[in-house]
């Protein structure tokens, strides 16, 4: 569910930067990727340079929605099912500088400001909402999966020493970056326990009587 959830919020991204970018800006589709952005310092190919990268750097569970109940009525009976894990994902969106164009640092800057606006414009995202992604597509991910695909994204901004903290821990030099929290991600084991209905209830005064 976290990468569909991430290639749902890929897909619609990639269409608004290549429909509203710089006339000569030769970003493609295909240069908005998912990918750890902590390999680009190693990157002697290039692969990660000129590309706007989204990184999953944390996740959180949503507290206020732990506590749900886990028995639901059924035809046959009740059922007993673990509630989801309801998630917020923390997302890193660099964009990354192109290795051999002059003026790639204001390339940078200009797909970040087109990020920014994009999800200034939307932040509410479904698989119905979301026309460009290939998620509504694909026979592979039933119905009721692509219906729980409901995500909530807000600029997250971190202090000073929380930037310097971050791209610490990811090894590698700054590129300019916009974290973003979405929310809620649901995840869910498939297995459950059933129950008979209760058709009869004997008081502990009953029982003695009978016995």
């Amino acid at each position: 569910m976290i990468g569909l959830a991430l290639k749902l919020l890929r897909d619609e991204l990639s269409n608004y930067v290549f429909q509203n970018k710089r006339p000569a800006d030769s970003i493609g589709g295909d240069d908005i990727i998912l990918h750890n952005i902590a390999a680009l310092d190693g990157d002697a190919q290039g692969n990660l340079s000129n590309k706007i990268v989204i990184t999953l750097v944390n996740t959180e569970e949503e507290s206020t929605l732990k506590n749900t109940n886990h028995v639901s009525s059924t035809f046959s009976g009740i059922k007993y099912a673990e509630p989801p894990v309801s998630l917020n994902l923390y997302i890193l969106i660099c964009t990354t500088l192109g290795q051999d164009l002059q003026d790639a640092y204001e390339f940078a800057l200009d797909r970040l400001s087109l990020v920014i606006q994009f999800f200034q414009a939307k932040r509410q995202f479904t698989v119905k909402n979301s026309p460009f992604t290939s998620i509504s597509s694909d026979l592979n991910i039933s119905p009721e999966i692509k219906d729980q695909l409901k995500l909530n994204v807000e600029l997250y901004t971190l202090t000073f020493e929380q930037i310097n903290h971050l791209w610490g821990s990811l090894g590698g030099k700054q590129v300019p970056f916009a974290m973003y929290k979405v929310r809620l991600v649901r995840i869910r084991e498939g297995s459950s326990i059933k129950a008979p209905p209760i058709e009869e209830i004997y008081t502990r005064e009953a029982i003695t009587n009978d016995s």
